[in-house]
């Protein structure tokens, strides 16, 4: 490594004669892999978000790769992956087609004992399809075959091949729930347990799918802004091919010390520059989330979920010769994970993260959105709250969300519903309440399952959220 960096030194040398009057070889070095120390972390969000929740199940739980592990109750703040569903019955499965070739995946049809919304993608998180209700399959079942890079082989007859280009993927799946009761959440655990994941080589005889609970288990995906980023993104590196329009990628990370074949060892001058790095891609994707994403509903503070260019060329696979939104896919990979290949077709969200006032949002204080009645969706709609610096559920609060499907929301009587965000409940209103903390600022998102066209046409329109008291001493002003 030392060689490394000195090597970089002696080629600033010979670019330029100038170097004195801007600091030294030294710190031009350092600037220089600062700089790629931050474009390496924007560019690899994705992957290494997706390596953090791959690593959390092989090293905090019994779940292995080509498994299904699952939440076996609403999420609660124990998941602290980034801006999760707490109304929905989580289910993941790992995959990788490296050593066992093709993987099947066999979706079960939609019916009276349940649905899911599933979405698969690559290690990349590019989404490669939906499935399930409102997915490819429209609720009817489907059987899908990943398939290893470069494969060549034949597509069993009855199954639709997916090209992640990547030996590791994964899919997400939400098995739906018609309650948040004890008998609604046992039938979609047995709903989703349907689901059947094997390689394809086993196919006359596949073997029982592994389901394994970890509805106990702290398990945090979170960015970790330190060193250890850059471990994660050289895992990745190693274990996956290069895509074609990432190659130019290649001498940018060696110049880090992250190159295929080789072991990441860097010195302690590599380490500064990409501490540096690191901090600085946190700071500037931060700053860019917190200016906004575009507007959905204009005149409010309701936002895409994610910058309408990055959603295009996710949905296109990235296939546009003049168009690759690396900005936007990293800072949207620092407050989500996974992708939706038809977004607005089963699931639509909308971000919140400034109230009526355009000020951020305090835990300390007490806030309330009015949902209108007659909101367009086909399944159900639902108000979660997050903290605003991690993107993870609020930690230590006993729920995290207020949603349709849930029974003890209370309706106006237009069927309307007031909700309440702060420390503690208004008087009468614990039903309509989510917990905040006090001492940490929040933000929210506003799912819509089964979103009908209304909602796009606008003709039905969420308003701003506003602050109606400050929580001081256990009381309000």
């Amino acid at each position: 490594m030392k060689q490394l960096f000195s090597g970089l030194v002696a080629t600033l040398l010979m670019a330029t004669g100038t170097y004195a009057q801007t600091g030294s070889l030294d710190e031009l070095a350092a600037r220089q892999i600062q700089r790629r120390a931050v474009e390496a972390v924007i560019w690899g969000m994705p992957i290494v978000n997706y390596d953090l929740m791959l690593q959390e199940m092989l090293t905090k739980t019994p779940g292995r790769v080509n498994q299904v592990i699952y939440w076996g109750k609403p999420l609660d703040w124990k998941n602290q992956t980034l801006t999760p569903n707490p109304d929905t019955l989580y289910l993941m499965a790992f995959l990788n087609t490296k050593d066992v070739g093709p993987i099947a995946i066999e979706i079960p049809p939609a019916g009276p004992g349940g649905s899911l919304n599933a979405n698969i993608v690559n290690a990349w998180q590019q989404p490669l399809e939906d499935a399930g209700l409102l997915g490819v399959d429209k609720g009817a079942g489907v059987k899908l075959l990943m398939l290893p890079p470069g494969y060549g082989g034949q597509v069993p007859t009855g199954f639709e091949p997916l090209q992640p280009n990547t030996f590791g993927s994964y899919v997400l799946f939400r098995s739906n729930m018609k309650s948040h009761g004890d008998a609604d959440v046992a039938n979609s655990i047995t709903y989703g347990k349907q689901i059947k994941i094997y390689p394809i080589s086993q196919a006359s005889n596949p073997p029982a799918t592994v389901f394994t609970d970890v509805k106990d288990i702290l398990f945090d995906s979170t960015i970790r802004y330190d060193d250890s980023f850059f471990v994660n993104l050289d895992r990745a590196v190693q274990s996956e091919p290069w895509l074609t329009r990432d190659r130019a990628m290649i001498d940018q990370l060696r110049s880090i010390g992250i190159e295929k074949g080789k072991a990441f060892a860097p010195d302690a001058k590599m380490k500064q520059a990409l501490a540096d790095g690191i901090r600085e891609a946190q700071a500037l994707t931060a700053a860019r989330y917190d200016a906004g994403l575009p507007l959905f509903f204009e005149g409010t503070h309701w936002t895409y979920p994610a910058h309408p260019d990055l959603l295009k060329a996710a949905a296109d696979n990235f296939d546009d010769p003049t168009a690759y939104p690396v900005d936007w896919r990293g800072i949207t990979y620092t407050y989500a994970y996974v992708g939706i290949k038809r977004l607005g077709a089963g699931q639509f969200y909308l971000i919140n993260i400034k109230d009526r006032d355009g000020q951020s949002y305090d835990g300390a204080a007490t806030y309330r959105l009015h949902v209108p009645p007659n909101v367009p969706v086909e399944q159900y709609w639902s108000l979660t709250a997050y903290d605003r610096d991690t993107h993870a559920l609020i930690k230590n609060v006993d729920r995290a969300s207020r949603a349709s499907n849930n029974a003890d929301v209370k309706k106006n009587a237009d069927g309307s519903v007031d909700l309440y965000l702060g420390p503690k409940p208004p008087a009468g209103q614990e039903a309509n309440w989510i917990p905040t903390d006090p001492a940490r600022k929040f933000e929210m998102m506003f799912r819509l399952y089964g979103p009908k066209k209304e909602l796009f046409d606008k003709a039905w329109k969420l308003p701003d959220v506003e602050r109606v008291a400050t929580t001081v001493g256990g009381a309000t002003k």
